[in-house]
C-alpha cells in the first residue's frame, strides 16, 4: 500500500481561528485514513486554544520533523518555544509575527520534499507585514518563495470554480492593471490547471466583463470591447477553450456558470462574492500555477468569534482533502505521461 502523504498544516494568526478549526477537523480520526497531518506551530499555544473553546479529548504528537510523523495521529513542530502573549480576538503585532514562523518553518520543509502539501489557515495581511514578508497575502508570497512565473488564485467548490486577474490590489487599480496579455496568462493558467488539477480533459472556461453590462457595446467603459474580448479570442487561437465576456451579475444570477468549468473573474470581489455565496462555507482557496500544492479555506482570520467555539471547519476541511486529492492528480498524470491514450481514457471518465 502507498505510503499516506503528509500534508503540512500552517496555524495563521494566533489570535483568531486558525487553531479552533484545525483541532476541529483533526478530532475526526477518519481523515487519518488518508493522509498524516503535521501542524506546525505550539504546542502551548494549541492546548490555550483547545481549553477555550472547551475541547478536552485531543492532543498532538510532538515531533521535531516530518520523518518523525506518526501516521495513526495529528502531529506538531514547534517553530518556537518561548511563552507567547494570546489576546483572542485583536489584531497584535504578536499574531502577525507568529504566523510567519509558522509558515516560514512549514515553507521549509515543504520546498525540501519533507511534506506533500500545504494547507493554511488564515493570516491577517496587515500584522503579519516584516521582514521577510512584504507581500499582500499568501498568493504572492508563495509565488515568490516557490519562483513560480504567475500564479492564479483559484476559488474551488463542487459547484463553481473562480480564478480573478487582479488579486489584493485596491478597486482605483483595477481597470489599469487588466491587460490582453494579463488575460490570456490567466487563462492558461486556469485550462493546465483544470486539465493536471481537476482532470477535465477540454475544460470551458467563462470570461466575465470588467463594466457593468460588459461595457454594453462600449456604452459604458471600452476595456470589455478593446481588451477583454480580444484577449478572449487570442487565447482561443492559443488553444484555451473559453467565451465571453459575460456580464457578472447576469451570470450568476442565471446559474449560467453551471455550464462551465471554469470562470474568469477581472478583479477580487466580483469573482469571490458570488463565489462565497454558492460554495456556502466550504469552498477552497488553491494557488494554481506553483510548482507545489498549497490551498487554504476560503474565509479570515474570524477575530469577531475567536475563542467562542463559534468557527466552522467545513472549509478547512474541504482544503485539507483537496490538497490530498491534487497532489495524487499530479502524481497520477505523471506516472501516466507515458502512456497518452491511458491518460486520455481516464481524463474523459474522470470528466
Amino acid at each position: 500500500m502507498d505510503e499516506k502523504l503528509k500534508i503540512g498544516i500552517t496555524v495563521g494568526d494566533v489570535n483568531g481561528i486558525g487553531l479552533e478549526i484545525i483541532i476541529k477537523s483533526l478530532m475526526d480520526n477518519r481523515i487519518l485514513e488518508f493522509f498524516t497531518p503535521i501542524v506546525y506551530g505550539s504546542t502551548k499555544i494549541a492546548s490555550f486554544h483547545r481549553k477555550a473553546i472547551g475541547i478536552q479529548d485531543f492532543s498532538f504528537q510532538v515531533i521535531n520533523s516530518p520523518e518523525q510523523a506518526n501516521s495513526k495521529r495529528p502531529n506538531i513542530i514547534n517553530c518556537w518555544q518561548e511563552d507567547v502573549k494570546l489576546t483572542l480576538g485583536e489584531q497584535t503585532e504578536e499574531g502577525g509575527k507568529y504566523a510567519f514562523l509558522s509558515l516560514e518553518r512549514a515553507m521549509e520543509d515543504l520546498n525540501a520534499g519533507k511534506i506533500d502539501a500545504l494547507v493554511t489557515a488564515p493570516i491577517n495581511k496587515l500584522n503579519i507585514q516584516q521582514d521577510g514578508f512584504n507581500f499582500p497575502g499568501h498568493t504572492e508570497y508563495l509565488q515568490a518563495k516557490t519562483g513560480a512565473t504567475d500564479v492564479l488564485m483559484f476559488m474551488i467548490s463542487d459547484e463553481l470554480r473562480v480564478g480573478v486577474v487582479t488579486g489584493h490590489i485596491p478597486v482605483s487599480e483595477v481597470a489599469k492593471s487588466i491587460s490582453e496579455d494579463a488575460i490570456i496568462q490567466k487563462l492558461k493558467l486556469m485550462n493546465a490547471s483544470l486539465k493536471s488539477d481537476f482532470w477535465i480533459q477540454k475544460p470551458k472556461i467563462a470570461v466575465l466583463g470588467l463594466n457593468p453590462h460588459a461595457g454594453d457595446n462600449g456604452l459604458i467603459g471600452t476595456e470589455d470591447e478593446e481588451i477583454i474580448r480580444p484577449a478572449i479570442e487570442k487565447a482561443n487561437e492559443q488553444g484555451v477553450f473559453c467565451f465571453g465576456p459575460y456580464p457578472a451579475d447576469g451570470f450568476f444570477a442565471t446559474d449560467t456558470f453551471l455550464k462551465f468549468d471554469g470562470v474568469l473573474a477581472m478583479y477580487h470581489d466580483q469573482g469571490l462574492i458570488p463565489f462565497k455565496h454558492i460554495a456556502a462555507h466550504k469552498g477552497v482557496n488553491f494557488t494554481a500555477g506553483l510548482p507545489i500544492v498549497r490551498t487554504s479555506p476560503d474565509h479570515g482570520t474570524g477575530f469577531d468569534i475567536a475563542g467562542k467555539n463559534l468557527a466552522s471547519e467545513a472549509s478547512f476541511m474541504e482544503a485539507l482533502f483537496t490538497a490530498v486529492h491534487i497532489v495524487k492528480r499530479r502524481r497520477e498524470q505523471a506516472e501516466l505521461s507515458s502512456n497518452p491514450l491511458l491518460f486520455k481514457r481516464l481524463s474523459r471518465d474522470r470528466d
